[in-house]
């Protein structure tokens, strides 16, 4: 369980400005007062990253890069149209950047990494498809419905499809590594008789 608690909190590290800045919006209803945590708390984090020695993910700079041009974006507009588009637009740059290969490898445990790393490669790219999906299925609720149900779109499927997929690969990862893991113990591994 420990991996799955340190694959979580790497996840939620790399994106903390962002979630910030979601709930600070959600609570206050003021953009300029989460514009400002989500940016100071991106900023810092970076800092504090690069004080301690370590290379700054691609992920926190996505998380910051967006509380930044979209929260930038919403004070300049003030177009009721565009905040219902913003979160397709987020889902497609966080899309992308999931495009590239191996990120997700930052969230593995070692055992996978070692035995499986076309398993996390793979669902990768699940997850950038998931994003493409979702932010499509965003532009359609905010175009063809009304803010009410466009609302509960929002509220259930981006975190329900997320969660089942999360579920999804958790089990699929740790089947098939157990599988090869038992493969190769089978066949000699040598290191892997320590796992």
């Amino acid at each position: 369980m420990k991996p799955l608690f340190d694959a979580g909190m790497f996840f939620i590290s790399d994106l903390l400005s962002t979630l910030f800045f979601a709930g600070v919006y959600a609570a206050t209803g003021s953009v300029y007062l989460a514009t400002g945590i989500g940016l100071a708390l991106g900023v810092a984090q970076i800092i504090w990253e690069k004080r301690r020695g370590r290379p700054i993910d691609t992920m926190q700079w996505l998380s910051l890069a967006l509380v930044i041009v979209f929260s930038g974006a919403t004070l300049i507009t003030h177009n009721a149209m565009f905040i219902k588009l913003k979160p397709a637009l987020i889902y497609a740059a966080v899309g992308a950047v999931m495009l590239k290969p191996g990120w997700m490898t930052r969230y593995m445990p070692a055992i996978v990494i070692e035995t499986a790393p076309e398993i996390p490669r793979a669902f990768g790219f699940v997850w950038a498809g998931l994003m493409f999906a979702t932010g499509a299925a965003t532009v359609v609720f905010a175009l063809r419905y009304d803010m009410k149900t466009y609302a509960a779109f929002l509220a259930v499927f981006p975190v329900g499809s997320k969660l089942a997929l999360f579920a999804i690969q958790y089990a699929v990862t740790r089947v098939l590594t157990a599988r090869r893991v038992r493969r190769l113990r089978a066949l000699g591994g040598g290191a892997l008789n320590a796992v």
